[in-house]
């Protein structure tokens, strides 16, 4: 029996099998770029929506704050001008309105700071998540599995980053 038929039906048979495996990889390595994009598009989604609302909270806390001032402006022209008090109101009524009003409007310029540090850190999650994709479009074309180990270490914090911007 010839060896030479035996060792090209060898060869032929282990790179069979490492076409199959490379292909396979390449496989894990679609996946995965796949569901970094999925969770860098939800990133990206939360991170705007965190942003609008920093933005509309930011501007409720403004007119709370022009709401304040007003009320100030009012009660010290009551005190300069006697005459025109408002009986109805005691200067310990306008002091609690005023309170009340400064008080809603630290309210929302904190809730406005908390959207602004989770759109951040959301933001970061898709910054990650982007890097990672690129990293994995390279170890395809380049056929560098530690490029897509990489990209997976980098997806990971992504990923963390996407989970504290959520919680």
């Amino acid at each position: 029996m010839p060896t030479e038929h035996l060792h090209e039906e060898i060869n032929e048979k282990a790179e069979e099998l490492v076409r199959k495996s490379e292909n396979k990889w390449i496989l894990f390595v679609a996946i995965s770029t796949a569901l970094m994009a999925v969770l860098a598009a939800l990133a990206s989604l939360f991170a705007g929506h965190h942003s609008n609302e920093a933005l509309i909270m930011q501007i409720k806390a403004s007119d709370q704050w022009n709401y304040y001032q007003a009320k100030s402006i009012k009660a010290e022209i009551r005190k300069l001008e006697p005459q025109t008090v408002d009986i109805s109101k005691t200067p310990e009524v306008v002091n609690k309105e005023e309170e009340s009003v400064k008080s809603t409007a630290e309210d929302d310029e904190k809730e406005s700071k908390a959207h602004l540090q989770r759109h951040v850190t959301l933001a970061t999650a898709v910054t990650f998540l982007q890097v990672a994709i690129a990293v994995s479009a390279i170890s395809i074309i380049t056929r560098r599995r530690f490029l897509w180990y990489g990209a997976m270490a980098v997806a990971v914090i992504g990923v963390y980053f996407f989970i504290m911007g959520l919680v």
